[in-house]
């Protein structure tokens, strides 16, 4: 699977993208660096983890969400299962941190 970045409008809510899924999320924001840094890594883990939605939610784009989520330092990841939080970390992680969200 690819990393998506979310665009609500592409029709769909945050929620819907979420639901009934398992899913990490990544808030970040275009000039953040441990954010870039964390890029490869996302990419790696889509890709050899086909059965999981990665999303990218810009937080100058959605402040709302970041808000709704208490994302105060980025990058946080959350891990999502079924539309629940499963797990979140702050900061750079490597691939076993990922999986961790979602295990």
């Amino acid at each position: 699977m690819t990393v998506t970045t979310y665009n609500p409008e592409q029709g769909r809510t945050f929620n819907e993208v979420i639901e009934n899924t398992t899913a990490i999320v990544d808030f970040y924001a275009d000039w953040c660096g441990p954010c870039r840094a964390m890029a490869p890594t996302l990419d790696a883990f889509a890709a050899k983890h086909s059965d999981v939605k990665v999303v990218k939610v810009n937080i100058d784009q959605h402040p709302e969400l970041a808000a709704e989520y208490g994302v105060r330092s980025i990058p946080t990841l959350l891990g999502f299962r079924d539309g629940r939080e499963s797990g979140r970390t702050i900061g750079v992680t490597n691939q076993d941190g990922l999986e961790a969200l979602v295990a």
